[in-house]
């Protein structure tokens, strides 16, 4: 969908004219109040469930969530999703053309907020011709989302499910962001930004980011269990330390060293692993959408401006909530979750609050755990049954 009517953002620029991709699955009822709003997290994108026709390996990121039958389910709700504003998967990014200058955004693209995506997403709403929303739902990134929506627009959502994520960043997190950012950076394709014009994409530093992202997804058990110390079919250091010694010539033994440190970062499977993710991610996400939107999950923090004071900047929240954590989950502790319910329960909001029992880390709010699932499909049995209220 286009838009014309300028866009204020809240680093004081404006987009004078932008596009959203969106989804629905589902159908609007008559009296439009069973939609569902999903926000998606970092590398995600409007396509939250089913397949694309004809497309192999085109799942929703969220498709074992949503869908008919499933715990939101598209036989009783009319789920949207919308891609955010700066991604790279067809809303205007940096990657699009600049409708006032004739250029390509590239670093000029300006810098945006989770407030700025919720409302972008408002004004999606309002052309849909949809005023009140059943539910606001994300996970991670797409969590303070929701929470933002339950704090801008008080009065238009009913529900806000809230899944793995926090009130804002820890330091740790914020370091981890631009430990990552830096490897783009300072890749010598990265070009200030601007890398479209040189006909490069920083794909070094996009690996180096997105595994550095992947660890912190992962819970420490997982990947024991899954990699553990287990090696690859990489020559071991002390075959290619023989290798060399025994070289016939200086060029072999210098071949042979090359090779030895070439390979050596790649000898555990775990490694071998990462680069795996890491090259996957290079050859689809946009540079300057990773520094975007990891920058928005910095600035995330509605206490700011009330002293810090989370139990006030909750105050305006109207609607009722369900948060979801997960006890491995060390990027988005379940204390930070319980952080959110205190402040709520602190103003006699209703708040459902599950902390799940599971093995794998940060990217458990993807998976399909029967617990999570059964609490997330209560859950909105519940909102079903109050739309006619």
């Amino acid at each position: 969908m286009h838009f014309d009517a300028p866009l204020q953002l809240q680093s004081g620029a404006s987009l004078h004219h932008y596009d959203l991709s969106f989804e629905t699955y589902g159908t609007l009822n008559a009296e439009r109040s069973n939609a569902v709003l999903i926000c998606h997290a970092l590398n995600a994108s409007h396509h939250v469930a089913g397949v694309y026709a004809g497309q192999a390996k085109s799942e929703g990121w969220w498709n074992s969530m949503i869908g008919p039958g499933k715990a939101v389910d598209t036989a009783r709700f009319f789920v949207i999703g919308v891609n955010n504003l700066g991604s790279c998967f067809g809303s205007t990014g940096p990657m699009h053309t600049n409708p006032d200058t004739g250029q390509v955004y590239g670093a000029d693209f300006p810098v945006v907020t989770v407030e700025d995506w919720v409302n972008a997403q408002a004004r999606l709403l309002d052309a849909l011709g949809i005023q009140t929303l059943a539910a606001v739902m994300g996970g991670s990134l797409g969590g303070m989302q929701a929470l933002s929506w339950a704090l801008q627009y008080p009065d238009r959502l009913r529900h806000a499910v809230v899944v793995a994520s926090a009130p804002n960043l820890t330091a740790e997190n914020i370091a981890f962001n631009e430990v990552a950012r830096r490897a783009i950076v300072t890749d010598p394709d990265f070009h200030g930004g601007n890398f479209y014009q040189h006909g490069t994409v920083p794909k070094r530093g996009l690996r180096i980011a997105r595994m550095i992202g992947h660890i912190t997804y992962l819970s420490d058990d997982v990947m024991n269990e899954k990699f553990g110390r287990q090696l690859t079919a990489v020559p071991r250091p002390a075959a290619l330390a023989a290798a060399a010694a025994t070289a016939a010539t200086a060029e072999e033994a210098a071949t042979a060293s090359a090779y030895r440190y070439s390979t050596l970062d790649a000898e555990f499977q775990i490694e071998s692993y990462l680069r795996y993710q890491g090259d996957k991610f290079a050859d689809y996400f946009d540079a300057n959408t990773y520094l975007l939107i990891t920058r928005a999950l910095d600035y995330f923090d509605p206490a700011r401006t009330y002293g810090g004071d989370l139990s006030h900047a909750l105050a305006r929240a109207t609607c009722k909530f369900l948060l979801v954590s997960f006890t491995t989950d060390w990027r988005f502790a379940p204390q930070r979750s319980r952080e959110i319910v205190k402040a709520l329960l602190d103003n006699r909001r209703d708040v459902s609050y599950a902390e799940i029992d599971a093995p794998h880390g940060h990217d458990a709010f993807l998976l399909d755990d029967p617990r999570y699932h059964s609490v997330v499909s209560a859950y909105f049995q519940q909102v079903d049954q109050g739309l006619g209220t």
